[in-house]
């Protein structure tokens, strides 16, 4: 058994064989949104959440890896952009694998966007992230959207399963992408994919009850769980959402009409 595929085990539950990933890399992106001076108190109650791992960019990595609960996974973003750059949808590696392995990451992750005309740059920084972190047996997590110049609809069925196809044929060890909202194209990429298929989090201001809903679909389709952000940390109580959600992935009792 490699490095990877140690590490990969530990990505998900023992007994589900799901995961669940919170991701807090969004002030790169967006800036000072809402919930993010809340990340120190997530990242310290997070053992209560039956949280596999967070996502974070390298500076929070570097400054709050030490309160993270040793029982769940570091995954640094090696990508990043913002919101007012031309186009908003361009990711650019902002992070080595060495710089990674440093600050003690147990896995990576990598954002591409697909349909429009930086599409080619990204696929490249993916597949050399991904080839680079293998090399030092470190799994690769890439969220691929369909979202730029030639996209009218990122939730289309065949453009979201296009999206997997991408993570099945690339090279890294799980791909998450947004639950599509139409036809069965869908169900067919994730069953045909030889590697773990994630949900994101949904629709910004999806309530937690929503996201719930959308993992259980996934679930249902073959997915192995979700990666979600804002619409946990924007929450009143995000360890309380994040609970919520875990028993969903993890298959234990959850009431989602309150």
């Amino acid at each position: 058994m490699n490095g990877t595929t140690r590490r990969m085990k530990r990505l998900f539950d023992k007994t589900s064989g799901n995961t669940l990933i919170l991701a807090l890399d969004h002030g790169a992106n967006e800036g000072m949104i809402d919930g993010l001076g809340a990340i120190p108190s997530i990242l310290k109650d997070l053992s209560s959440s039956e949280v596999q791992g967070v996502i974070l960019n390298k500076g929070l990595a570097r400054h709050f890896s030490s309160i993270i609960p040793e029982d769940i996974n570091l995954i640094i973003q090696m990508n990043a952009g913002t919101r007012h750059g031309s186009p908003s949808y361009n990711k650019n590696i902002v992070c080595s694998i060495q710089e990674a392995l440093r600050l003690g990451a147990d896995a990576v992750s990598v954002h591409v966007n697909i349909g429009n005309e930086l599409e080619d740059r990204m696929l490249v920084d993916l597949g050399e992230i991904t080839d680079e972190a293998h090399q030092l047996g470190i799994p690769v997590l890439a969220t691929v959207f369909a979202r730029g110049s030639q996209i009218v609809n990122e939730h289309d069925s065949s453009l979201v399963a296009h999206c997997i196809r991408i993570g099945a044929e690339l090279g890294p060890d799980i791909v998450a992408v947004p639950y599509p909202d139409n036809g069965d194209a869908f169900r067919k990429a994730v069953e045909a994919s030889p590697i773990p298929v994630l949900v994101t989090g949904g629709p910004l201001g999806q309530t937690i009850e929503g996201a719930i809903n959308n993992t259980l679909r996934g679930l249902e389709s073959g997915c192995k769980g979700c990666c979600i952000g804002r619409n946990v940390f924007q929450t009143k109580n995000p360890i309380e959402s994040m609970e919520k959600l875990a028993k969903a992935i993890h298959k234990k009792s959850v009431n989602t009409d309150t």
